[in-house]
């Protein structure tokens, strides 16, 4: 039964993939070809369209080949028409999954900083550019060091992804960590965090400051693996027993929605301290989701 699983999920995802990518690519190719407004209202309702059936399509499969619960407490207001900036903790490519399968019709499409690297994945690097997924250098502090014009281009990105954005529906998406959580990169770090890793706030300022009034508020997810953080292997394989999450939504502080994060030390040490508020709370939110002391409450799949 294991290797039937694990053969036939991959595949009828890999399947979706195809079926969905290919209309995809085709009402993309007409939007660039004909760059009229309408055409581009049109193209994108269509693009959203196919990405979320390709969602519905790949979380039913999981749910048909696996029994992980995916259990939710649920403390927003969501809208599908909604601005999100949407902030969570991240341990594994199956948060990816998790995220969609919370959100997808609830809340416009999700779209994720990717790293430029993952435009060339096969299908779905062009499927990602065909969506406006913002790809980032995501460069090094050395490489920033001796190229100081590198930090700029991040930046440059980030604005240009959020004026495509500023006009509709949006959730962006940040992992704020910047990486998958480690427990050999927590002592690194040096992180006083539990369960998290330091976050990186110049991305989450950059964005507000872009989008400015156009984000009305902040979904702050908390996710937790009881049995530990798994690999996309462990859920082909049916070994996660349950997924717990914590959706908070939260007010963007109007003090902070503005301001210079580069070159305003003040502006920015005011920011980080926000921040760090607010993952000493999504802490200790993980300690409870992980302890059982927090009820969901819905359950998913």
């Amino acid at each position: 039964m294991l290797a039937l699983r694990l053969t036939l999920l991959p595949l009828l995802i890999a399947i979706s993939t195809v079926l969905h990518v290919t209309p995809l690519f085709i009402v993309a190719l007409a939007k660039a070809l004909l760059p009229f407004a309408r055409v581009r209202t049109v193209a994108n309702a269509m693009l959203t369209g196919i990405a979320e059936s390709w969602i519905d399509v790949n979380s039913r499969a999981i749910d048909s080949f696996t029994r992980t619960r995916l259990r939710v407490r649920d403390e927003a207001d969501l809208r599908i028409d909604g601005h999100y900036l949407v902030l969570a903790n991240h341990q594994s490519w199956v948060d990816i999954l998790v995220l969609q399968k919370i959100f997808n019709r609830r809340i416009p499409l999700l779209r994720f900083f990717l790293k430029r690297q993952l435009f060339w994945v096969p299908l779905l690097g062009l499927a990602w550019w065909a969506l406006d997924f913002p790809f980032m250098g995501r460069y090094t502090p050395r490489q920033i060091a001796r190229n100081p014009a590198l930090a700029g281009r991040d930046i440059s990105a980030t604005r240009r992804a959020c004026a495509k954005f500023s006009t509709i529906p949006v959730a962006i998406m940040n992992f704020v960590e910047g990486t998958r959580f480690t427990a050999a990169k927590q002592a690194g770090q040096k992180s006083p965090y539990r369960h998290l890793l330091k976050p990186k706030s110049g991305g989450v300022a950059f964005v507000l400051n872009a989008m400015g009034p156009g984000l009305h508020a902040i979904l702050d997810v908390s996710i937790a693996y009881p049995a530990g953080a798994p690999s996309m292997l462990d859920l082909f394989a049916d070994r996660i027993p349950e997924v717990r999450v914590r959706v908070r939504q939260r007010p963007i502080p109007a003090e902070l929605a503005q301001g210079n994060y580069q070159d305003d030390r003040e502006f920015r040490v005011r920011f980080q301290q926000w921040m760090n508020t607010l993952w000493r709370e999504k802490d200790a939110d993980l300690d409870a989701l992980l302890d059982g002391t927090t009820s969901a409450d819905a359950e998913h799949g």
